[in-house]
């Protein structure tokens, strides 16, 4: 079953909630929209099909649609939550220029890009559509369009056996298998070498498989964080850091913010624009 609920309307964009709650591993009938969209998976897994290619995708790997495009879904792994962002040919030009599609169909969520997207739906929380709300969106926006245009393209050397090798790893590091604690023993639950492992994922997401690891934990820290987390030194500790400290090192170097000013950005009552 699937349902969508508009978050922010105007002329020019529509952001809407969107839940998955099927349960399938085959693939939905095909379908074409004729918009651009930008969807971020906010908590789930599911499966994409265009352009002859399958990608799993997950908080951390968003897809853009393109008009036109032929699409199929499958949801193998249960439902999901995300946030769908449909825009205009001609605001897609504003941002991307004349006749600049996505060279991809997927953009890695980076830490950034992960807050970005929290930023516009707190923003939305507010109620200010017209100048918060489309603030965030179009930094949004443009982030997603500087991974993705010409120019910015996948890391080279990416095949479907890095593709397929990579799917998986991310899901044990996004499921927290016992496995995942080690490059070492990821690598023999995979049964490839730590060498194998660790070249698959420069050339598929553009990251090493430790910067997916940490992508992966602050995004887990953003989610206590936005929720009002009390205690840094709990929710460092939850989260596998050495201590309070390290977990405000590690935001402060991804993101520029410490646990605090990140807590007090991701309130929907402060409108102040990350700089």
């Amino acid at each position: 079953m699937l349902s969508a609920r508009p978050i922010a309307t105007r002329p020019g964009f529509e952001i809407s909630a969107v839940a998955c709650r099927s349960d399938h591993t085959r693939w939905s009938p095909p379908e074409v929209r004729g918009d651009y969209r930008v969807v971020l998976v906010r908590r789930g897994r599911f499966r994409r099909q265009a352009a002859g290619a399958a990608v799993d995708l997950d908080t951390s790997l968003a897809y853009l649609g393109t008009p036109g495009e032929e699409e199929s879904f499958a949801h193998p792994a249960g439902g999901d939550h995300c946030t769908s962002i449909s825009v205009t040919p001609t605001l897609w030009r504003s941002l991307a220029g004349d006749g600049n599609g996505p060279s991809a169909g997927t953009v890695y969520v980076d830490p950034p890009l992960d807050l970005a997207h929290r930023r516009m739906l707190a923003a939305a929380r507010s109620g200010d559509v017209d100048y918060a709300v489309t603030e965030e969106l179009l930094a949004l926006l443009a982030a997603a369009v500087a991974r993705t245009v010409p120019g910015h393209t996948r890391a080279a050397g990416s095949s479907a056996r890095d593709r397929a090798l990579v799917a998986v790893a991310r899901e044990a590091i996004t499921d927290e298998h016992p496995a995942s604690a080690t490059l070492f023993s990821l690598a023999g639950l995979l049964g490839v070498s730590p060498y194998r492992l660790s070249r698959a994922f420069p050339r598929e997401l553009g990251v090493s498989v430790t910067h997916y690891r940490h992508r992966v934990r602050i995004g887990r820290a953003l989610d206590r964080l936005e929720a009002g987390e009390a205690s840094l030194s709990v929710l460092a500790a939850d989260l596998g850091y050495a201590d309070q400290a390290h977990l405000t090192r590690t935001l402060r170097r991804h993101l520029g913010h410490t646990p605090t000013a990140l807590r007090r950005l991701l309130d929907p009552a402060n409108g102040t624009r990350l700089s």
